[in-house]
């Protein structure tokens, strides 16, 4: 095959229209994998406590078992209600949904990660 006849097979499939068209879908591919969220799949969903909960046997009843260290009329703080300072002395609670740290305004406590909040 000549040259000539390369020349014009590649300038009918390749100009300059389907070249910008091809590289304008490829730069919007790798627009949108990168603002796919890639680190949401990675995640482990929370399994049922319920599901993982095994049969116990007979003999190993609650009332077998020996006590714990912990006294019953001492009632359990929930760890998301406990109010910490961090390093700039501003109040702050870690947030139930994300683990992240909470800042309350007045009344409302504000997740600053992902914007979950409610009154106290």
């Amino acid at each position: 095959m000549s040259d000539e006849i390369i020349l014009k097979k590649l300038e009918g499939r390749l100009n300059r229209r389907s070249f910008l068209r091809g590289s304008s879908l490829a730069a919007a591919a790798i627009a949108a994998f990168a603002v796919s969220p890639r680190g949401a799949a990675g995640q482990d969903q929370p399994r049922d406590q319920d599901k993982d909960k095994k049969e116990e046997p007979a003999g190993d009843k609650p009332a077998d078992r020996p006590a714990d260290n912990r006294d019953a009329a001492t009632p359990e703080e929930d760890e998301f209600k406990i109010t910490r300072k961090d390093e700039r002395g501003r109040e702050y609670r870690i947030c139930p949904q994300c683990g992240y740290n909470m800042y309350r305004q007045d009344r409302t406590w504000t997740c600053e990660n992902c914007g979950y909040s409610y009154i106290d």
